[in-house]
């Protein structure tokens, strides 16, 4: 009886890691969509719908106005996007700073018109409606 429950317990173990796993890879994907779709936008140079499609912590921290300016500022120097591909996604809970929650660190490799060899890293956030959305963006 005890060897069977040991067995038991080992397999609900190793399907609990399994599913733990395979949430964690839906939810990159999923964030990566949405970094995807948002950075689009901001490509677009529309940072003020950038900012409307932000994160609600994001909105709070920073300011349409304060964000347009940071943008320009970081952006328009660079030139348009001639390529993105993804570097690497992590699924986290804890980001220093910020809200526990869900996140998503994003990097992608991106060359733009002017500068090549940068870094942009996208943090998107599950809200509580269960959509992702950005909460962090940096380039280097």
């Amino acid at each position: 009886m005890k060897k069977t429950f040991n067995i038991l317990w080992v397999c609900f173990l190793y399907l609990g890691i399994c599913t733990l796993a395979y949430a964690q890879v839906a939810a990159e994907k999923n964030a990566i969509e949405a970094a995807r779709g948002w950075l689009e936008i901001v490509d677009d140079q529309d940072y003020a719908e950038s900012w409307k499609r932000a994160a609600k912590y994001f909105r709070k921290t920073v300011t349409k106005k304060q964000w347009r300016q940071a943008l320009t500022a970081a952006r328009s120097p660079l030139g348009k996007v001639i390529s993105r591909s993804l570097k690497s996604a992590q699924y986290t809970t804890a980001l220093p700073g910020a809200p526990d929650g869900e996140y998503v660190v994003i990097q992608f490799e991106t060359t733009f018109e002017k500068k090549t060899n940068s870094l942009e890293t996208i943090t998107p956030l599950r809200e509580k409606d269960g959509n992702w959305r950005v909460a962090g963006y940096y380039i280097k």
